[in-house]
């Protein structure tokens, strides 16, 4: 099954946070990183004055169930330091399900898809880079549609990462 995984970072080497990140995640038997988005310099939204982000969308294969990968992803957020003490705060690392396949899951503690993706252009642009013709499995309107409909100001595409197709 594919996931689309949605990658975020405002403290220290940002990049490098979502670089290493994504090598973890690679590294997981039973998941295969299929592909990345540019990287995306975004303003906050929400939460405490702080720093601008680093964001990506990923694309994963796997046969894992959605609370596996949660608890696989919550693993990788810890060993790169994300501390969960101010919401919306800043982090070395956020990894957010943004979509599994056409699942929709309404549980305590894991929603797909995630219940904001769709108001926030640091999500949706780098997603409908990736993912245009993906299809919201609640609405049926594809990634491409709802981007058309957000405001892009204050999302700025700084760079890429290499050896994903």
């Amino acid at each position: 099954m594919r996931y689309y995984l949605g990658l975020g970072s405002n403290i220290g080497d940002r990049e490098g946070y979502l670089r290493q990140a994504l090598e973890m995640i690679g590294k997981v038997e039973g998941i295969a990183v299929t592909a990345v988005s540019s990287v995306y310099e975004t303003d906050p939204v929400g939460g405490p004055e702080q720093r601008e982000y680093c964001n990506a969308v990923a694309a994963i294969e796997t046969g894992l169930p959605p609370w596996h990968v949660l608890e696989t992803m919550l693993r990788i957020e810890q060993s790169l330091g994300r501390n969960r003490d101010t919401r919306w705060g800043p982090r070395t690392i956020d990894i957010d399900i943004l979509m599994a396949g056409d699942i929709v899951l309404k549980e305590e503690g894991l929603v797909i898809p995630h219940p904001r993706y769709r108001e926030r252009a640091f999500v949706l642009i780098p997603f409908a880079e990736i993912a245009p013709a993906e299809r919201d499995p609640e609405t049926g309107e594809t990634i491409g549609e709802i981007v058309r409909g957000i405001d892009a100001s204050g999302v700025r595409k700084t760079g890429t990462f290499t050896g994903y197709s």
